[in-house]
């Protein structure tokens, strides 16, 4: 019996050593969170509490202001720091940004960062009607604007129904960031195949940081040097993967932007690190592995 439907229960220190990518210890995998949040519809998040204690009705000016500042302002940005380091980031994006924001998607393109399916709008997959027709459009839209099939995955708030793991693997994606189960990426069962289930962060996302927590401008810098620490221990035996997530109404206001270049800097002051976009790592792993997912292909072997 498995303790969840798609992912077999295995610690850390149970799991076949696998060989780093070009020597290279510890993975960096920066993720951008490029979203749209429609003008018309309440905002999934808020930096004002609503007041008097009430859910605010479109339109909420503040908060949509503070989103759109980060697709106005932030992302230059961030994207500045990036280049500036010949960093290329994973673009976790709704696909509806090419059409309402052109001139941002343009840039990404341009920057070649991957494009990671994100759906269509910042919607939850729970709340559509038809996951399998947002998750074609989503897809398709985002090949019409590099040319290349997404291979990876983010479901907008991580939402997922109990199909939309099959619906993504039938669509193509490969690898999947919703299942947050471990620091390295590991095989997941779904009706059409193994798939490659993703490591993704709360510790290390913005939005827990900053918007839930009210930690310290400081505070990513701290949390990354105290993962170093504790990574310089295990990557003797294991290699190691941080994933950044970020949102550019958050990550790119001035104060955290500067933060978030003293990490970069730290990280690429190391000898054993390398930054590496979603599939990139997802390859790695893939050839590492070398098993193919055979441990998911039957499933679990009974109901969970």
């Amino acid at each position: 019996m498995w303790s969840n439907p798609r992912i077999p229960f295995e610690m850390t220190s149970e799991r076949p050593q696998l060989a780093p990518p070009n020597g290279k210890s510890l993975m960096v995998n920066v993720v951008l969170n490029i979203e749209y949040w429609p003008f018309d519809r309440p905002m999934p998040r808020g930096v004002l509490p609503a007041p008097h204690g009430k859910t605010p009705e479109p339109p909420d000016v503040p908060n949509f202001a503070w989103v759109e500042y980060g697709m106005r302002a932030g992302m230059p940005r961030i994207m500045r720091l990036l280049a500036e380091r010949d960093i290329k980031a994973s673009a976790f994006i709704n696909a509806q940004v090419a059409d309402v924001y052109p001139s941002l998607t343009e840039a990404v393109v341009a920057a070649d960062w991957e494009l990671v399916g994100h759906g269509w709008f910042q919607q939850s997959l729970k709340q559509v009607d038809d996951e399998a027709a947002v998750i074609e459009e989503s897809l398709a839209r985002l090949q019409q604007l590099s040319g290349k099939r997404p291979r990876a995955w983010l479901g907008p708030g991580m939402g997922e129904s109990l199909d939309t793991p099959d619906l993504l693997k039938a669509a193509g994606i490969e690898f999947l960031h919703d299942w947050l189960v471990d620091d390295l990426p590991c095989w997941m069962h779904t009706s059409h195949g193994p798939m490659v289930a993703m490591p993704y962060t709360f510790e290390l996302n913005d939005v827990p940081l900053y918007a839930v927590q009210y930690q310290s401008s400081d505070e990513i810098v701290r949390r990354v040097e105290a993962t170093l620490a504790v990574f310089e221990t295990e990557m003797r035996d294991q290699p190691r993967i941080i994933t950044f997530g970020l949102h550019p109404h958050l990550i790119g206001v001035p104060h955290l932007a500067h933060q978030f270049a003293r990490v970069l800097d730290i990280l690429q002051a190391r000898n054993d690190t390398v930054f590496m976009t979603s599939s990139e790592i997802g390859d790695w792993f893939i050839a590492a592995d070398g098993t193919g997912g055979e441990n998911v292909k039957a499933g679990p072997p009974a109901s969970v």
